[in-house]
Formats: C-alpha cells, sequence, structure tokens
C-alpha cells in the first residue's frame, strides 16, 4: 500500500494543496517575469488569468490522465502503468523547479499540466491495483489506503508550505520540486512487489506468472484459495476482452453499477467540502485566530481529515461500505443546515463563530470517514475484470470534470448565496445518502462475482448479456 500509495494519491493531495502556499510569491514572479519581457506591467485580469490558468492546469491534466490510465493499465499492467506514470512527475518537478531561474511561467503551466496528468493516472489505476491485490477479507481496509494517503498528501503540503519551513518566497522553486521525492520512493520500492495476479491470468493468462505473484503477496498457505476464486472469475469471462467505457452504457446489466459510480463522483467533488475549506480562513479569523496562526488552523483541519481517513481504514471491514458513506453523506448534510445557522448569527453571540469552526471540522471529520474513503473502494468492487478499467475511467472523467466545475463555478455560487450556498450542498448530500440506501447492497466480505450477482439480482428481471448469463450460472453451480 505504501509503495504503491506514496507516487499515487499522495502526489495527488500534495499537488492540491502545494500550490496554495505560494499564491503570492508566483503571482509577483508572474509580474516580474512580464514586466522584464515587455517593458510593461501587467493587467491585474490578465495576472488572475495566468494564476487561473496555472491552478486549473492540474485539473485539466488529471481529466487527461483518466481519459488514459484505464487503457494502459490493460497493455502495460496496473503496476507498470503507476511506474511510467512516474515520468510524468519527474519531468514536471524539473519544470516547475527551473522556472524561476528560466524566467518562465510557461514552463509552470506545463508543469501543473504534466503534474495533473500523473494524478489523474494515479488515482484512476492505484484503487485497481489495490482492490485486486487483496484478500476479500482486507480489500476495504486495503482501498482505503488511497483516501489515507491521499489525505496524507494534503496535509504533508499544507506543512512543507509552512514559513518554517519553504514557505517563504525564496524557496517556492523548491517547494514545488519536492514533488520529486515521493516519485523517487515509489521508483525504489514499488518494483519489488509482484503485479496484480488478477491481471496475469485473466488478462494475460500467465499462471505461472499468478501463482508467483499470489506467493509472494499472499504466501503458499494462502494462495491457492485466491487462485481458485481467479480462476472461477476467469472462467466466467472467457471470450469477453476488456471493455471501452463506452461500451458501458450500453449493457444492461450493470446499467445500476454505471450509475451509482457517476452520482458517488460527481457528489464527492459537490458535497461542500471545497467550499467550507473556503469558508474556514474567514471563520478562524471571526474566532479571534490571528492571522499569522491561520496557516497553523488550516494544517489542523488538514489532520483532521487524516485522521478519519485512517479510522476509515478500521472500520470499513467491520461497519461495512454502505453504513460508512451513506451515514458520511448523512451526517454531512445534518452539519450543512447547523452550519448555515452558525453562519447567519455570526453577530448575534460571540459564540456562534466556535460553532461555525466546529461545523467545519465535523464537516471534514464525515466527509472522511465516508464518502472521502470509500468511494474508490465501491468503484473496484462494484465491476468484474473486464469491466474495471473502463468503470475506473468513466469515475475519474465524472470527478475531474466535477472538480474542473465546481472550481469555476463556486465563487459565483458564493457571491449570489453568500452562506445560504450550503443549502445546495444539504440538498446534495441528502439525496446522495438516501440514493446509495435505496441502491447500493453491502460489498463487505463478498468476491466480485457475489458483487455482481447480487447487484443483477436486486434490479435486473432481464439481461441480453451473455456474459452475465454465464456468470449467474457459474456462480450458482
Amino acid at each position: 500500500m505504501f509503495s504503491t500509495c506514496i507516487g499515487g494519491t499522495f502526489q495527488c493531495g500534495y499537488n492540491i494543496s502545494i500550490i496554495n502556499s505560494p499564491t503570492k510569491y508566483v503571482q509577483d514572479f508572474v509580474n516580474q517575469t512580464w514586466r522584464q519581457r515587455y517593458q510593461t506591467e501587467i493587467s491585474e485580469d490578465g495576472l488572475t488569468l495566468l494564476w487561473s490558468t496555472i491552478v486549473s492546469m492540474f485539473t485539466i491534466g488529471g481529466f487527461i490522465g483518466v481519459s488514459i490510465g484505464g487503457t494502459l493499465s490493460v497493455k502495460l499492467g496496473r503496476r507498470g502503468t503507476l511506474l511510467a506514470n512516474n515520468v510524468f512527475s519527474l519531468v514536471a518537478s524539473l519544470l516547475m523547479g527551473l522556472s524561476s531561474s528560466a524566467g518562465s511561467f510557461e514552463m509552470l503551466i506545463i508543469g501543473r499540466l504534466l503534474i495533473g496528468i500523473n494524478a489523474g493516472i494515479a488515482l484512476c489505476v492505484e484503487p485497481m491495483f489495490l482492490g485486486e491485490i487483496a484478500p476479500t477479507s482486507l480489500r476495504g481496509a486495503m482501498g482505503t489506503g488511497s483516501s489515507i494517503f491521499l489525505t496524507g498528501g494534503i496535509l504533508s503540503g499544507q506543512v512543507m508550505g509552512l514559513k518554517e519551513l519553504l514557505g517563504k518566497e525564496q524557496y517556492w522553486p523548491l517547494l514545488l520540486s519536492t514533488t520529486c521525492i515521493p516519485t523517487l520512493l515509489q521508483l525504489q520500492l514499488l518494483p519489488w512487489f509482484p503485479e496484480s495476479p488478477r491481471y496475469l491470468l485473466i488478462d494475460r493468462g500467465d499462471k505461472e506468472k499468478c501463482k508467483k505473484a499470489l506467493n509472494q503477496l499472499h504466501g503458499s498457505a494462502g494462495s491457492d484459495i485466491v487462485l481458485e476464486d481467479i480462476q472461477k472469475e476467469k472462467d466466467n469471462l472467457v471470450g469477453f476482452e476488456a471493455k471501452k467505457p463506452w461500451e458501458l452504457f450500453a449493457d444492461r446489466s450493470i446499467r445500476w453499477q454505471v450509475i451509482t459510480i457517476i452520482v458517488l463522483n460527481i457528489a464527492q467533488q459537490l458535497n461542500g467540502v471545497n467550499a467550507m475549506y473556503f469558508y474556514a480562513d474567514y471563520l478562524f479569523r471571526q474566532a479571534g485566530i490571528s492571522e499569522d496562526n491561520i496557516s497553523y488552523a488550516t494544517v489542523g483541519t488538514g489532520a483532521c481529515e487524516c485522521l478519519t481517513a485512517l479510522t476509515c481504514g478500521m472500520l470499513v471491514e467491520s461497519l461495512g461500505r454502505k453504513v460508512l458513506i451513506a451515514g458520511g453523506y448523512l451526517l454531512m448534510s445534518i452539519c450543512c443546515i447547523l452550519f448555515t445557522v452558525t453562519l447567519a448569527l455570526q453577530k448575534v453571540s460571540p459564540v456562534f463563530p466556535y460553532l461555525s469552526v466546529a461545523c467545519v471540522f465535523a464537516f471534514v471529520l464525515s466527509f472522511g470517514l465516508g464518502p472521502g474513503g470509500v468511494t474508490n473502494i465501491l468503484t473496484t468492487e462494484m465491476f468484474k475484470q473486464t469491466t474495471r478499467p473502463a468503470a475506473f475511467m468513466i469515475a475519474g472523467s465524472v470527478n475531474w470534470l466535477s472538480f474542473f466545475f465546481i472550481g469555476l463555478l463556486f465563487p459565483f455560487i458564493v457571491i449570489g448565496l453568500q452562506h445560504y450556498c450550503f443549502l445546495v450542498f444539504f440538498v446534495v448530500c441528502l439525496s446522495v445518502g438516501i440514493y446509495i440506501i435505496i441502491v447500493l447492497p453491502e460489498t463487505k466480505n463478498k468476491s466480485f462475482v457475489e458483487i455482481q450477482k447480487e447487484f443483477q439480482s436486486r434490479w435486473s428481471k432481464e439481461t441480453d448479456s451473455d456474459e452475465t448469463d454465464a456468470l449467474l450460472i457459474s456462480t450458482s453451480l
């Protein structure tokens, strides 16, 4: 988990937060570079446009990454794709680190695009790899690794951006180039571990390498049972090749799985967690925290989310996926109402700013405990080997497009609705929580074949998929 995630979702979280600390310094660099080139000051609108471009290139790169990640995972393998993905990170680190010396903000833009591609591929392939190598009894705990390292990356980026470390003006190129450190760690560690056994047997048909990988991962005593499970899934999929994303939309046998991953990935970005972070600085000021100490309070919110991701990892195998993710969204909807009320009453009593801060932490805790940790696990578990890469491409594309959408429209939503914007997020969280309760079966301690069967017995009265018929027949036998 460590060797996989340190160069994957950790990188993604790190590069989400690392850009916030040097905002003013990078803007000054852009202004100075423009002045040297054109002997004139850049307009305020022009500076805003260039800064927005530098920040948003990460999102565009992420969308490109998930668009190619699923295909690469079939061509190069899960582990092979993760290792090859480090090329984007190394080049990005070099470009961003040298941008100041070269006097080129274009290098920053390209670097952010490349590190976004790296993050997109990692978010697509990493949870797939972890889900495929894990024993059924530990699949949920392994799956939360993506969330744990994502939040750990965000927290690490916040800490590295403190003025005591690399948060000073002269260090910002070095700060952005530190993204190469987790990359080098992964390149040192991941080659020692095997490729996904499911990929080796089902996609490549290499039983010997599959056995060797299982022995390394599970030990010789536990590998026979896992091999039997993989062989059963392979027998069900004889004659079926890995599907393309658009083919999943046409397959009625997995209609509800596709709808579910779309709903969950849209909700993961539109649930208001980004808005809560936006309001955090304002609330910390209202609560009397000095300007110099706000950065430390922000690190506290990052630490809370990281702590709940770890808690989710410990609870996901005992409480199950459905309880955690549905409960998380319902708690978030309650927090939205309380947060709206406390914001509306900020000037009534000095106690309300502190209640608002408590709502921020409660909201972040609820997100990390359920939606933040469980969403990728469900995407892994709801699909079989031939549909899983395409499913992650769909889920990732929806997630990154929603990320871009909320980043683009959120300032206008806040200006238009002010603190009442959280009533919109209340509707999103409540609706998704109810949807999960009604539609989603519990997937804990079930094989991929059993999960597929439960979805179809619940929703599909008839199917035109030969693959599904074979699956159901084999499972009943």
